[in-house]
């Protein structure tokens, strides 16, 4: 689960002060208010990168496009790197499960000569945003399918040692942000240890009020990087 977060700097009043405006898209519902426009993008990363392209191309048309995308919902967390109620910002958003399952393996979309699997978000914003939050930083991996085996969470590892989360968005909300030229971020709270599937040990509540903590710092760092600090 996952909400995309389009962040504007620019000098066009989205909404006043203490206000917030509802604007439908198409397939979508986005919030704006005076510094943030709120889009609540589904589940999965079609529908991700769908709701967000939208609300891209929207902005555009009006002449005020955004300068930053944050994907921001919980997610799993790959035990112990990254327990139940940590932070994650991602230093990068890697695709986990788009390529081919052959006779030796996994092969990635890029081995078949295809596309891109990993967006990297830029390395200042990624620094400001952990130092306000208290984020760990590593790779977050998207995925279609949630892992619920120990079997799958270990194969994941050992293609990705860096991995310290994985959601169901993130790609798709940066191969959109991708598509209009916009930097983007990727924060995910955790709600539950990759692995072997137990609803018992999920904390989503939990997850939710750590994210929510952070959205409360965000405005300083984002408000001090620019675009150009990569």
């Amino acid at each position: 689960m996952a909400t995309a977060v389009p962040v504007e700097r620019d000098a066009v009043a989205r909404a006043l002060p203490g206000e917030a405006a509802e604007v439908r898209l198409p397939g979508a519902l986005l919030c704006r208010t005076a510094g943030w426009d709120l889009l609540a993008a589904g589940v999965g990363p079609a529908l991700a990168a769908a709701s967000t392209a939208g609300a891209l191309t929207a902005a555009a048309l009006e002449g005020a496009p955004y300068d930053l995308v944050v994907c921001a919902g919980i997610g799993g967390g790959f035990p112990p790197e990254a327990p139940v109620g940590s932070l994650v910002v991602a230093d990068a958003i890697t695709v986990a499960d788009l390529g081919a399952e052959t006779a030796e393996g996994f092969l990635p979309v890029t081995e078949l000569g295809f596309g891109t699997v990993t967006h990297r978000p830029p390395q200042a914003a990624v620094r400001l945003v952990s130092e306000a939050t208290g984020a760990r930083t590593g790779t977050v991996l998207t995925v279609s399918t949630v892992t619920g085996t120990a079997a799958r969470a270990a194969a994941l590892r050992a293609r990705h040692p860096g991995a310290l989360a994985e959601g169901m968005e993130g790609f798709g909300v940066a191969e959109a942000a991708a598509a209009h030229g916009v930097p983007v971020l990727e924060i995910r709270a955790v709600s539950n240890p990759v692995g072997p599937r137990d609803r018992a040990a999920w904390r989503i509540g939990d997850a939710l009020t750590a994210l929510t903590e952070a959205f409360g710092k965000l405005a300083p760092p984002l408000e001090s990087w620019k675009p150009y600090d990569r």
